[in-house]
């Protein structure tokens, strides 16, 4: 993060022709989202501007009277950057910058510096800059320019940062570099996944709109497990894309069984497609799971275009069909905690001051039952070990003491369904 904040001016497209036509509420809401990503990226927003045209200007996005005003209102609030709410080609970035001359982004742009600044993990680092080096590849000649200019802040720093010179050789080698190191991380993560699969520990994916609270939802959840520790919470902060990194923690049940929580990286409107690429690897937690809870900030404004575009990534990811629980999450900040109803496979809840968190505890052992097998056991005396391992890791529906040893009643998953059949009556 950059000390001094660069002072932005924003400049969003109202599209009013009949094929393409964006509602007032549409620009409105995206040039606040806008605004709220710019923020996060350490920029300081001087002014908003809001051009109504048919459609976008081939050369100048706005069209270049539009911007001969940017360029006097950047002179007046001394802006050193411009943000454009659409992606831009090379050839507009280049356009529109011989007039402002100063630094011009775009959505996508200020969306993988964001991405550059928060991502903490090695595969995390290269992911955003593949997503980075994907994006320049075609804009070489229209970026060029600025790069050389600015030399620095928002839009030109992180893992992905190249000097303008750089050839499209020297890009293409090094995405398939970046390709190399990232197929070894999936190769471990596939590792890893084989004996999460063989230990029968089903999993339990987060997904969701940036900062509609899933760090906060996982850190509530984990407080559950017996090897809790406040060193095991992720970051869970009031602002977008406060954490990247795919994360798993382990919770419990009500009845004692476990189960991995995965934290994915938030979704925005428009998020960058070569972002979504290079992130796929990672998500592909998501295709593994067992459950997805979808969280939902209720308390924004606009959480129904929220929904849509989670729904719509995850159609992209092809995990749609999955069995999912949707929680409204933030009822607190609505003053409404009692007013909502929860239905089958839809709760209303606050992770923050933990209303319904036992309802979502019972909803997901609920959704993972089908995975257990109702059984009688009878445990000789002398194998006391085995009667101790399945009281730890199970709740016992029935035990009584006979002659030739102890009779339980329970529900075992399909791994001790197989390991304990010697015991069956």
């Amino acid at each position: 993060m950059y000390g001094k904040l660069e002072k932005a001016i924003l400049v969003g497209l109202h599209k009013t022709s009949k094929q393409i036509r964006n509602t007032e509420t549409d620009i409105q809401e995206s040039m606040k989202e806008l605004s709220g990503l710019a923020e996060a990226a350490g920029a300081k927003v001087a002014a908003i501007i809001i051009q109504n045209r048919l459609s976008r200007d081939a050369a100048y996005y706005t069209g270049k009277g539009k911007v001969e005003e940017v360029r006097e209102l950047c002179l007046q609030l001394d802006a050193s950057l411009v943000i454009c709410n659409d992606e831009l080609s090379g050839t507009q970035i280049r356009n529109i910058e011989e007039i402002l001359e100063v630094k011009v982004l775009d959505r996508t742009s200020l969306i993988l510096d964001i991405f550059a600044q928060r991502a903490l993990s090695k595969e995390g680092k290269l992911q955003v800059e593949l997503a980075q080096l994907r994006y320049r590849l075609p804009r070489l000649q229209g970026i060029g320019k600025e790069m050389s200019r600015t030399g620095g802040g928002i839009g030109t720093r992180g893992p992905g940062e190249q000097k303008l010179e750089t050839d499209r050789r020297h890009i293409l080698g090094r995405i398939t570099d970046i390709k190399r190191e990232l197929e070894e991380f999936k190769k471990n993560r596939t590792v890893q996944r084989m004996q999460r699969q063989k230990s029968q520990i089903p999993i339990v994916a987060l997904v969701g709109y940036t900062n509609a609270g899933k760090s906060t939802l996982l850190n509530e959840l984990i407080k559950t497990h017996k090897d809790y520790s406040q060193e095991k919470e992720v970051i869970a902060k009031d602002m977008l894309f406060a954490s990247l990194d795919v994360t798993l923690r382990k919770a419990v049940l009500s009845n004692k069984r476990e189960f991995l929580v995965v934290d994915t990286v938030g979704f925005v409107s428009d998020l960058p497609h070569d972002l979504i690429e290079a992130f796929k690897a990672t998500l592909e937690e998501v295709k593994f799971a067992d459950v997805i809870i979808h969280v939902i900030d209720i308390s924004n404004d606009n959480y129904e275009m929220q929904m849509k575009t989670t729904m719509q990534v995850l159609k992209e990811l092809k995990v749609e069909n999955k069995p999912m629980l949707t929680v409204y999450n933030k009822i607190d900040l609505l003053g409404k905690e009692n007013d909502y109803k929860n239905k089958e496979d839809c709760l209303y809840l606050s992770a923050h001051t933990r209303v319904n968190m036992a309802q979502l505890l019972k909803a997901i052992e609920e959704k993972l039952v089908d995975h257990r097998f109702e059984v009688t056991l009878s445990i000789p005396f002398h194998h006391g070990n085995v009667l101790y391992d399945l009281k730890n890791k199970y709740v016992i529906d029935r035990m009584e003491y006979k002659e030739e040893g102890i009779e339980l009643a329970l529900q075992l998953d399909e791994r001790d369904y197989k390991k304990y059949q010697n015991y069956f009556i």
